[in-house]
């Protein structure tokens, strides 16, 4: 037998190792290559909203070599401005309200010059959100209509609580310029706010357990959950399909509150949306994810307590997207 000498053998190992460097680099390339990542519009960062944009990420990163997808999450001023970054292609998925998901759809309100949105897509709906009116025992508020002629924060104009206070206030019979004064600062700071004695109460439409409700309930300065309830909110929810009627678990949440029990008012169903542009299959995969460990889903927050699939398709105003529907299809949720 002809023996192979040494430096022969040397550079033939040499040679393998090089070639298989450069597969395991190709091949590495070519995965990274099929790699879709993709951002998640949340809301503030005290809010429901974040958390619920994190925990979607997660599951999704958790098994993003067979998904393929990666996703981030971004903490934004809310509803409006997801909405707008989706159509504008900055944001692949965005948390919604769902009144805010049927104003874009129709071109109301915030789109009445930019017309309906027609290349929205809904994917699913999530947790409840209760608007909530919070106010300071000294400043005399025991009803909406105490309003008038305090100042109260209605939300930043990027959020979906901002037009669901102005709802409410113009359902009471108030006009929101002329009957309060009326303040437009972001919901995380609408505690401080009113615990410096600088607004007397505020809007905030959330899902619970929400930190800037609680941080608003624990403070020096005493406060209380006002209804937001009667014959005009009731035909407001009658007359407008995206709200309905709730409740603020007041007793389970927030003790350091002037309740004596949870509080009546009106509220949304927070919804996952997205785009026609994006690929069917993409939104298939993220759906399939979550409804196919919804068990693991439903624990990561206690807003979603109540979550039911069934329930998961309701408040959706947007047309289904595609690859949602096939997997709602699959499961039969859908017909």
């Amino acid at each position: 037998i002809q023996k192979v000498p040494m430096k022969k053998k040397m550079i033939f190992v040499v040679v393998v190792c090089f070639v298989t460097g450069l597969m395991l680099h190709a091949a590495s390339a070519m995965l990274q290559a099929e790699t879709a990542f993709v951002t998640i519009g949340s809301g503030d960062f005290t809010g429901v909203y974040f958390p619920t944009g994190l925990t979607i990420a997660k599951m999704i990163n958790k098994k993003h070599n067979q998904l393929g997808i990666r996703a981030t999450v971004k903490s934004t001023r809310g509803s409006v401005f997801n909405l707008n970054a989706i159509m504008a292609g900055y944001l692949e998925f965005g948390l919604v309200q769902s009144d805010i998901q049927y104003e874009a759809v129709k071109g109301l309100t915030a789109w009445a010059k930019k017309g309906p949105q027609k290349e929205l897509r809904a994917v699913f709906s999530i947790h409840h959100e209760s608007v909530c009116l919070v106010a300071a025992v000294d400043a005399d508020i025991n009803a909406i209509t105490d309003l008038k002629g305090k100042k109260v924060n209605i939300g930043n104009l990027g959020s979906g609580h901002y037009q669901n206070a102005i709802d409410a206030l113009q359902a009471a019979g108030l006009r929101p310029r002329q009957d309060i004064d009326a303040e437009k600062a972001e919901a995380s700071e609408a505690p401080i706010l009113l615990q410096e004695k600088r607004i007397d109460a505020f809007f905030f439409t959330v899902g619970h357990p929400s930190e800037t409700l609680q941080n608003a309930t624990s403070g020096e300065r005493k406060v209380r959950f006002i209804p937001i309830a009667g014959s005009d909110i009731d035909q407001l929810v009658a007359e407008q399909n995206y709200y309905i009627e709730t409740t603020v678990p007041v007793a389970k949440f927030y003790p350091g509150a002037q309740n004596s029990g949870d509080v009546k008012t009106f509220g949304v169903i927070a919804t996952l949306c997205t785009s026609s542009t994006i690929p069917d299959q993409m939104v298939y995969t993220i759906t399939k994810e979550v409804f196919d460990n919804f068990t693991e889903f439903k624990r990561q927050l206690p807003a979603f307590g109540n979550l039911t699939k069934e329930g998961m398709l309701k408040g959706l105003t947007a047309p289904l997207h595609p690859g949602a529907k096939k997997y709602f299809k699959e499961i039969g949720l859908l017909q």
